[in-house]
C-alpha cells in the first residue's frame, strides 16, 4: 500500500512539474515574441501580447498601456533606429497558478538611422503575465538601463 501510495505522489508531481515547464516556456515565447518585434523595428501585432489595460514602466516613469506606449514612445523611437540587437540574453520565469513572474537580463544595441552612432547599454525587465482563455499575456512589465562601460 505505501508503494501505491508513494508513486501515484511521485506521479502526481511528475504531472505538475510537467505543467509548470510547459507553462514557464510558453512565457518564454511571449517575452521572446516581444525582443523579437522590437528587433525587427516593428510593432505589428505587440498589443496581442499584453492584457488590454496593461502597465508599462521605463526608467523609472509610467508610459501608460502597451497602446499609448506604441503610439507616443516606442513606435516613434523605433523608426530612429537602424538596428536594434539584443544579446547575452537570460530569462528567469516563476509560474505560479494562473500568474508568471520573470525577470530579463541583457544588452541592447542601437544604430541611429541618421548617423549609424552606436548605443549599448545594460538592460534588466521584469514582468507579470496572466494565463487566460488566449494564453499568456504580459500584465505589466518594467525596464530600466544603464550604458555599458
Amino acid at each position: 500500500m505505501k508503494k501505491i501510495f508513494t508513486t501515484a505522489f511521485i506521479l502526481c508531481l511528475s504531472i505538475v512539474l510537467f505543467a509548470q515547464n510547459k507553462d514557464a516556456d510558453a512565457v518564454k515565447t511571449v517575452l521572446k515574441s516581444y525582443s523579437t518585434a522590437i528587433e525587427k523595428l516593428d510593432t505589428t501585432g505587440i498589443t496581442n501580447l499584453f492584457v488590454k489595460n496593461s502597465s508599462i514602466y521605463e526608467a523609472g516613469s509610467s508610459e501608460g498601456t502597451i497602446g499609448h506606449y506604441l503610439e507616443h514612445h516606442l513606435g516613434p523611437e523605433l523608426k530612429e533606429f537602424k538596428s536594434f540587437t539584443f544579446s547575452d540574453y537570460k530569462v528567469e520565469v516563476t509560474v505560479t497558478g494562473e500568474y508568471a513572474f520573470s525577470t530579463e537580463t541583457y544588452i541592447y544595441t542601437i544604430v541611429l538611422a541618421k548617423d549609424a552612432k552606436e548605443i549599448k547599454s545594460k538592460g534588466v525587465a521584469t514582468s507579470v503575465l496572466k494565463k487566460n482563455s488566449e494564453g499568456w499575456k504580459i500584465v505589466s512589465t518594467h525596464s530600466s538601463f544603464r550604458k555599458t562601460k
